[in-house]
């Protein structure tokens, strides 16, 4: 269910927007098109994105928190304000040392996390 807008949009924050994808880690996707996906993450301290990889560029900065995040065959201590590019395919985990806000961006869109997107509102 891809969307490939012709017009700006937009997307309130609304409770029904966020989703509790594992115990601890809530996650609410902000924007999308067919070109990107920004999505914004809530997680518990402790708590472990366990290790994966995606075709997709992942951009991303901690707007809150931290924790060490091992990208590729490296291990980088994250703190309020760090941000970060992963290329496609790298292999990556995260283990919050502290409650995280982490804004990601992704391209292009993420086909498996456009199904929790919710349409954008309108005028």
């Amino acid at each position: 269910m891809s969307a490939s807008y012709s017009q700006a949009s937009f997307w309130h924050d609304k409770p029904e927007a966020w989703k509790e994808i594992m115990l601890g880690v809530k996650r609410r996707m902000l924007s999308h098109s067919t070109s990107g996906l920004m999505v914004l993450y809530k997680i518990e301290s402790g708590k472990t994105f366990a290790l994966h990889n995606h075709p997709h560029a992942q951009y991303g900065v901690f707007l809150e928190g931290g924790g060490k995040f091992r990208v590729g065959e490296s291990t980088w201590q994250m703190k309020r304000g760090d941000a970060y590019f992963i290329p496609p395919g790298v292999f990556h985990e995260l283990k919050t040392d502290e409650e995280c806000v982490i804004l990601d961006f992704f391209t292009p869109e993420r086909e498996d996390y456009v199904k929790e997107a919710l349409p954008p509102d309108s005028d």
